[in-house]
């Protein structure tokens, strides 16, 4: 790879006038091009032109072991070598999907029955909406198929992943959501709690609130209720105390699935192996992505539960076949860094990091939430927010004109760190290999991010 100053330049050039990126505001990529990163190595990553960051984000919350791991990357080229493509339609399988199936259901929060794989999150939050619609016209239960999902929650941007997620963004001019999926309120306590509402409190309404939505629906009709266990693109939300089991006390009440989107959450991400063990959820169905390679190839993974499965397995004998899937479900390649991702979480005790390390990565929120600017601090394990407002008291929030957050983001990226702004919340979901002396450094370089952001307050609230 050549790094002249004339190759860097005609490499943006290319990237502008020809690639339409996820997530970019494409007329403001028109002016100011591309970030180029041309390589990784630990928690780090590197630019074009030899500026190095810590990753903050592992990406987009998936690159859990970091950038280049000598082992994920010998399992992907011995893969590559040995089987680098087949299918697992009309009975077709391979070693590494079996094995990896057989994994992931040794290591579910519950006791689950089949795994069928996809490519992406996305992929396997809208595959888990068709199983659930497919599972209640196999019981004969056709009327019921809507879709709770909540305020703020992320499940994905396929036209039915994308009609649960509770960000308008996802849903302006694609004319979604579609029909059959509702939105209940988003489990944000010092958001939307009431003056003086402690945490249970707060979780009792919020029930309540989901038990009137239901009967308001009829139960009949209700399908299933789909959470993160920690709410992420969301801004990372953190439950408060009570809330899963009193939502999930509602769902058993009206015979409502629960389908836990572990895309963020799962292997390691909150201190355990899955968000659902953190917070006491049983899922019907949990969806699993990101993580699940560390990013190094996209894969995604739906477990259902024997209740679903056999169902599933009825209807397709009635039908002749059970018609979903994907190209590259299963894809051996995918499959075998998978397998050596989830050996390593193993080898290296990577839960054990985690819990470790997770008492200094919440302190030093908590210590930057007592800035003026930040509102409120929270996280678990190793993710984690610091929520800005210019009145702490008050929860009032920057003027939106001003873009606080992605502001504070640029000037992080400035002292070489990479976070994510999501409005004005600033998320934070390093690499589990982190070790204290990089998180120690991370924060350095965020504090230095806060001064200067703190110093331009007065022009942004201008």
């Amino acid at each position: 790879m050549t790094t002249t100053s004339d190759s860097i330049q005609a490499l943006r050039q290319l990237d502008t006038q020809s690639h339409l990126h996820a997530y970019t505001n494409a007329q403001a990529h028109a002016e100011q091009g591309p970030l180029v990163v041309v390589r990784g190595h630990g928690v780090e990553v590197e630019d074009d032109q030899g500026r190095r960051y810590i990753e903050g984000m592992s990406g987009l919350w998936c690159a859990s072991l970091g950038f280049s791991h000598p082992r994920l990357a010998e399992a992907g080229a011995q893969a590559l070598r040995t089987l680098p493509y087949y299918h697992t339609f009309n009975h077709r399988s391979n070693p590494a999907v079996a094995q990896l199936a057989a994994k992931l259901l040794a290591l579910a929060p519950v006791p689950m029955a089949r795994v069928f794989f996809a490519n992406s999150g996305s992929e396997a939050n809208d595959s888990a909406v068709k199983m659930v619609w497919y599972h209640f016209n196999a019981l004969g239960q056709p009327g019921k198929k809507k879709i709770i999902a909540r305020q703020r929650g992320y499940h994905g941007v396929t036209v039915a992943s994308a009609s649960l997620t509770g960000l308008p963004g996802n849903h302006a001019d694609f004319d979604l959501p579609l029909p059959r999926m509702l939105h209940v309120d988003c489990p944000h306590h010092w958001r939307n709690a009431l003056p003086g509402e402690s945490e249970e409190a707060f979780a009792t309404r919020l029930a309540d609130a989901l038990d009137a939505r239901i009967q308001a629906e009829g139960p009949d009709t209700v399908a299933a209720f789909i959470a993160e266990p920690v709410m992420g693109a969301g801004g990372v939300i953190v439950p408060p105390a009570t809330y899963f089991e009193k939502i999930q006390a509602v769902l058993k009440k009206h015979d409502v699935l629960l389908i836990a989107d572990e895309v963020i959450c799962g292997f390691g991400r909150t201190g355990a192996m899955w968000g659902s063990q953190t917070f006491g959820l049983k899922p019907d169905i949990l969806t699993c992505a990101k993580a699940l390679s560390s990013g190094y190839v996209p894969i995604s993974a739906v477990m259902v539960n024997e209740r679903i499965h056999a169902s599933l397995m009825a209807n397709s004998g009635r039908l002749g076949t059970f018609g979903h899937g994907y190209t590259y479900s299963g894809h051996p390649v995918a499959c075998a860094v998978a397998l050596e991702t989830l050996q390593v979480y193993e080898d290296d005790h990577i839960l054990d990091r985690v819990q470790a390390l997770s008492p200094r990565f919440l302190a030093a929120l908590r210590h930057f939430g007592e800035r003026a600017v930040v509102g409120e601090a929270r996280g678990v394990g190793l993710i984690g927010a610091l929520e800005l407002a210019p009145d702490k008291s008050g929860k009032t929030a920057f003027p939106p004109a001003a873009k606080a957050g992605p502001r504070l983001a640029q000037l992080a990226l400035e002292e070489g760190l990479v976070v994510r702004a999501m409005g004005d919340t600033i998320a934070l979901c390093p690499p589990l290999i982190i070790t204290e002396a990089e998180l120690d450094e991370l924060f350095a370089r965020l504090g230095r991010a806060f001064d200067r952001f703190e110093a331009e307050v007065a022009t942004l609230t201008a």
